[in-house]
């Protein structure tokens, strides 16, 4: 079986909405979600970044999640940013949520990796190789003191908005269609929050800014630029979606792709429902290959944040989308660079050796 290591999953926000079940989720007995120990190993599933995200409290007057669903099964749609989290509410949430990925850590089954040694060492030992990922910097203030604590403890990739505002940028907003440029870039927080992570070398995660934010990064980092979770926006036009232009951005930095699962950015159409067969899960991957090279693009799936193609249905279900590689013509090469080598490079090339 060739392994997989993923950009993206948000497995952390079940153990944060049910804290009492961490145990059952784990071992695979609760049965529920995407993800859980006994599926990873049976798809596979090597290893990817766990996000450290902060949902949103529900505020008098939004929308509540069966509206924004049935919205997005009715493109065309335009949900509104959530407000911003201040740091004080954030902080403990975001550490509550990387103490649960700790906890994983003292069961033996799972490493928190600082390197790609880290990651070829959990690997070998038949562990899965978790990266600490945080998806929106709410938990780090304009300061960054706390950016300093957080890599301490472990923190090696960030995205500086989820779709929300921080005091670093301005997220993208669930739209479609859409161009990418819905706002304002980074505030100068955000810039200074690109530099400092270039020195600590902590990877910048593009996936949730909108377009000018994006040439914001660009602009200022001198370390590849990687959309952990994103797809093409020339295959379907959504917000969240990358343009060609953004594309050969990402291939000049010799950066990388990792193509999102959510059926809302695979469907040409924009819905939400699941669909069955590979269809536009080939036609993004085609397209993100022609303009990044097969050395630039990876997987990045969104188990357990978004609704998925019927015919993968949880991690389990990752060797049937490489047989479907394999039927589509790719070669056993370029999978295993989709599965996995593509982002150990990409590691090794953002935090070195």
């Amino acid at each position: 079986m060739i392994p997989v290591f993923d950009g993206h999953n948000d497995l952390l926000l079940r153990f944060l909405t049910t804290p009492e079940a961490r145990e059952a989720i784990w071992d695979g007995s609760e049965g529920k979600g995407h993800l859980d120990l006994p599926r990873m190993k049976a798809g596979g599933f090597v290893g990817g970044f766990f996000a450290i995200y902060i949902p949103s409290p529900h505020e008098e007057g939004a929308l509540d999640r069966d509206t924004v669903e049935a919205m997005m099964d009715r493109p065309p749609y335009d949900l509104p940013l959530p407000a911003p989290i201040p740091v004080d509410q954030a902080a403990p949430v975001a550490l509550a949520m990387a103490g649960h990925l700790m906890a994983l850590e003292r069961t033996g089954t799972l490493k928190i990796c600082k390197s790609v040694a880290d990651i070829r060492g959990a690997m070998a030992e038949g562990k899965i190789a978790a990266i600490m990922h945080m998806e929106g910097a709410e938990a780090i203030g304009a300061d960054l003191d706390a950016l300093h604590v957080w890599h301490a403890a472990g923190l090696r990739s960030l995205g500086p908005v989820w779709s929300r505002p921080t005091v670093f940028g301005h997220g993208v907003p669930f739209r479609y269609p859409s161009s990418p440029d819905t706002g304002p870039g980074l505030t100068p927080a955000g810039k200074r929050l690109v530099a400092e992570c270039n020195k600590l070398k902590i990877m910048i995660d593009l996936s949730h800014l909108n377009e000018r934010g994006f040439n914001d990064v660009a602009a200022l980092t001198d370390a590849p630029m990687v959309a952990t979770h994103s797809n093409a926006h020339a295959v379907t036009p959504s917000s969240r979606n990358l343009t060609d232009r953004q594309l050969a951005v990402i291939r000049e930095s010799d950066g990388m792709v990792g193509l999102n699962y959510a059926t809302v950015f695979l469907s040409d159409d924009g819905r939400r429902s699941p669909f069955k067969g590979w269809e536009p899960v080939l036609r993004h991957l085609d397209h993100l290959i022609d303009k990044l090279g097969e050395d630039h693009v990876g997987l990045g799936s969104d188990f357990d944040g978004a609704e998925l193609p019927a015919d993968l249905g949880d991690v389990a279900g990752q060797p049937r989308l490489l047989a479907a590689l394999s039927e589509h013509g790719y070669s056993d090469a370029l999978i295993r660079k989709i599965a996995h080598e593509n982002w150990l490079a990409l590691l090794t090339r953002t935090w070195g050796g």
